[in-house]
């Protein structure tokens, strides 16, 4: 029989501790030394996901990986992908097409569907590659879910791989989880364990020397390595968790006469493609937070209402907590100075709309009709079928999201160069939808244009005439270097600032994912992981 694939796992003693960028690290580590590579996790849990270029949905984390690996993303990256709508029910997603909405119990039920269709995703993955790079989800120490595990050490086991078992060490108790998680195993499971790694160090790695002894001596593992906390990494935070904690203690308004733009995004229970503001966070000139009250909008620049696994809980969420009223009274100028910008993505389009429309109960139980906020005159109607596609389109000829109110359209009479600012060809965006429901405007429920559009010219994003409201379902509509900056630029101009005029800020993964390998290679005991699988370097970096 042909030996299995080379295969290296990364499982952690915890959520969050940053098994999937280091995952990606050990991706483009392996690339760098000239071996074909790809990632791999069996079942995802998250809201943050990604469509590929045949239209098929797996978790944005592995399309990073996939970056890592210079592969194009492929749906056996993730063949099993659960996007909770619900705090005790997911819909399921197998090999990129979902099957249904299951809650726990259900799913319980249905995992052997899922490994089976994981395994042979796996099979026909690794065969393609010299090495597979794995991730986990959670800890395998869950003593509770052991059982039905299909992510963690039953598919190290059937992938034959060695594991990496991760301690983020900045939480502090770091030792006691790594030996604890070593007790909850099973000896077949210490079995495939080669060593540990301790992630987000601050300070003196040397001091952490008799820790080393302790945790040994009792488990027989050894430590293959210590990475530093990464700064302003400019990756995607690998879930929501890591990203509210990343931008929720910024300072409630930026002031006027600072020249930092301030971009607030509001949080929603079922927050999902929150990645869409990554390119946004890259700006040297932006400041994006998020809020969850109306006592923390201050006077933004621009709100953003991001997508959303369950839109219709959500816009109950944000009327429960004052934001729906809050959202509406920022619409119209206030005491002759311009409102803010709203702007909604996917979920957050649809809330913004005068009416949702669920006749078939997708995202409950049950028919509902519910009021939106009233921003756009748009009306949504949501539909079993599930639209997964990438998107390019372009904005109208002079339109920059910001454009009308500012004085940037033509024949508008602005003073700061709207030629400059807004190409009159229009900019060039591109990125992905994933969505249920189709989106109309109301027939004469008052003015909205399109402001984006397909290259067949069907709309793929609508606009108040005042360019104040916009929504689209373009995940990554920021992503474009050229749009993002004329839509901040016309901000700037709105905020009597000057516009750069020009891109500061390239959104490129590559440059941060080179930066990250240097650091992992510098920090882990390369030597001793490749003796484990079996492989050598072969001596020529690739660039």
């Amino acid at each position: 029989m042909k030996s299995p694939t080379p295969a290296l796992m990364l499982q952690g003693t915890s959520s969050n501790a940053g098994k999937s960028i280091l995952t990606a690290a050990f991706c483009r580590i392996l690339l760098q030394d000239g071996y074909r590579v790809a990632p791999f996790k069996a079942q995802n849990m998250a809201l943050n996901s990604h469509v590929t270029a045949d239209g098929l949905e797996l978790g944005r984390a592995q399309a990073v990986q996939a970056a890592a690996c210079r592969l194009d993303v492929d749906v056996r990256m993730n063949p099993v992908l659960l996007k909770p709508n619900s705090d005790t029910g997911s819909q399921v997603v197998v090999m990129g097409r979902p099957v249904g909405n299951m809650r726990v119990r259900e799913y319980m039920a249905y995992k052997p569907v899922a490994f089976d269709a994981a395994r042979a995703a796996y099979d026909s993955l690794a065969a393609d590659v010299d090495v597979m790079v794995l991730e986990g989800a959670g800890s395998p120490a869950e003593v509770n879910l052991k059982a039905h595990d299909i992510v963690n050490m039953a598919m190290a086991r059937h992938a034959e791989a060695k594991v990496l078992l991760v301690g983020d060490i900045d939480r502090g108790g770091v030792f006691a989880s790594l030996v604890g998680t070593m007790e909850l195993l099973d000896p077949w499971e210490r079995d495939l364990v080669a060593g540990f790694v301790l992630n987000k160090f601050r300070g003196d790695a040397t001091l952490l020397s008799p820790a080393y002894d302790v945790v040994t001596g009792r488990t027989g593992k050894p430590f293959l390595g210590v990475v530093p906390w990464l700064h302003d990494l400019g990756l995607p935070d690998e879930d929501s968790v890591s990203f509210r904690e990343t931008l929720a203690g910024r300072a409630p308004d930026v002031p006027a006469g600072g020249g930092m733009l301030d971009i607030v995004l509001v949080d929603l229970p079922h927050i999902s493609n929150f990645t869409d503001l990554d390119a946004l966070r890259r700006e040297p000139d932006v400041a994006v937070r998020v809020v969850r009250s109306p006592e923390q909008l201050g006077s933004p620049d621009a709100i953003i209402l991001p997508g959303s696994k369950n839109t219709l809980g959500d816009l109950a969420a944000l009327r429960s907590r004052g934001m729906a009223e809050a959202l509406c009274a920022l619409r119209s100028a206030d005491g002759g100075h311009l409102g803010p910008v709203i702007v909604g993505i996917c979920g957050g389009f649809q809330m913004m709309g005068r009416f949702l429309a669920d006749p078939q109960g997708v995202e409950s139980d049950h028919a509902r009709t519910e009021a939106g906020l009233g921003l756009l005159p748009v009306t949504t109607e949501m539909g079993s079928a599930k639209v997964l596609r990438r998107t390019s389109a372009k904005t109208v000829s002079g339109w920059c999201g910001a454009g009308v109110a500012a004085g940037l359209m033509p024949g508008t009479g602005g003073g700061h160069g709207g030629a400059e600012v807004c190409p009159g060809e229009g900019y060039a965006v591109h990125g992905y939808e994933i969505h249920h429901g189709v989106t109309t405007p109301d027939a004469g429920g008052g003015a909205v244009l399109v402001c984006l559009h397909e290259s067949d010219g069907s709309p793929a994003g609508w606009t108040t005439p005042d360019g104040q409201v916009w929504g689209t379902y373009l995940h990554g509509v920021f992503d474009a270097d050229g749009f993002r900056r004329g839509w901040l630029d016309a901000l700037r101009v709105r905020r009597g600032l000057e516009p750069v005029g020009r891109v500061v800020a390239r959104y490129d993964l590559d440059p941060a994912l080179d930066r990250l390998a240097d650091v992992v290679r510098e920090a882990v005991d390369m030597g001793h992981i490749y003796s484990v699988l079996g492989l050598s370097p072969k001596g020529r970096r690739q660039t």
